[in-house]
């Protein structure tokens, strides 16, 4: 019997063990590789990722409370973006040197395509040209070219620039992305559709008229594309791996029949 990420979302919301057991196996190495991503800094911190889990754990976060059941990459999107917030609450991060704000990089890259604004999105998300080709699907040098002609168009819109500033600022941007969702933006499952081939050409050619004019838009599919990534590649935690975090969240070992139920091959 298979036991499906629903599944998953409704026994954690109803606080049953068994939801968090297999919450903590299989998501636990995402969120790993998420924490050294996006704070490298902070990799040292041994007890991080259990604070973070201990505070996704509590009736009061709304990671849980409020999230419908869903398929397992718009699951993972909704964890990423409580766990970046999560991370934040324990202790902020630095502000930039240089601050660069939404509306004045959008106002920059307003002449690039879709496609050329999520290999500049990505810049933002930490990602090099190699990751970030790998992540959009397509070729490292065109990600690089994109780059460079963004940088100029940013460049014209400041009085001081540095090579690092979409980086530096990608925190801000994308909290300021997250939050400019309109009506008109699409939904993850048009994203979904795109990236499985299933959208039709009209559908297809909607999609990235709006999303090429729209922050959100282009914040949502590049965070989407980035966890079809790292799903990809993800293994589950093994039991013994995965022991010191269910004590942490209280949850007692499952017995031996079940973990077989939940390992095997």
């Amino acid at each position: 019997m298979i036991y499906t990420c629903y599944e998953m979302i409704q026994d954690c919301r109803a606080g049953k063990p068994a939801g968090w057991r297999y919450f903590v196996t299989e998501y636990v190495p995402v969120m790993r590789r998420l924490l050294e991503h996006y704070f490298p800094e902070r990799a040292s911190d041994r007890d991080l990722l259990e604070r973070v889990l201990a505070a996704l754990y509590r009736p009061e976060s709304s990671l849980f409370a409020s999230l419908e059941p869903a398929p397992e990459r718009a699951f993972v999107a909704e964890l990423r973006q409580h766990l970046l917030a999560a991370v934040e609450a324990d202790r902020a991060s630095a502000a930039p040197e240089i601050e660069l704000d939404l509306e004045t990089l959008a106002s920059a890259l307003e002449p690039l395509t879709l496609v050329e604004k999520q290999a500049v999105w990505t810049e933002t998300m930490r990602y090099g040209a190699p990751d970030a080709a790998r992540i959009l699907h397509i070729d490292a040098r065109t990600v690089e070219k994109n780059r460079g002609r963004a940088a100029e168009l940013v460049r014209g819109k400041l009085d001081t620039w540095r090579q690092s500033l979409l980086a530096d600022n990608g925190a801000a941007l994308g909290r300021a992305a997250a939050a400019s969702r309109t009506a008109a933006c699409c939904p993850a499952k048009t994203f979904f559709n795109a990236m499985d081939g299933r959208l039709t050409w009209r559908d297809r050619e909607n999609m990235e008229a709006h999303a090429a004019a729209c922050p959100h838009c282009v914040d949502h599919y590049c965070r989407l594309l980035e966890v079809a990534d790292l799903l990809r590649t993800a293994q589950p935690l093994s039991p013994e791996a995965a022991q010191p975090y269910w004590r942490r969240l209280g949850l007692e070992t499952p017995k031996v029949s079940v973990w077989k139920k939940m390992f095997a091959p």
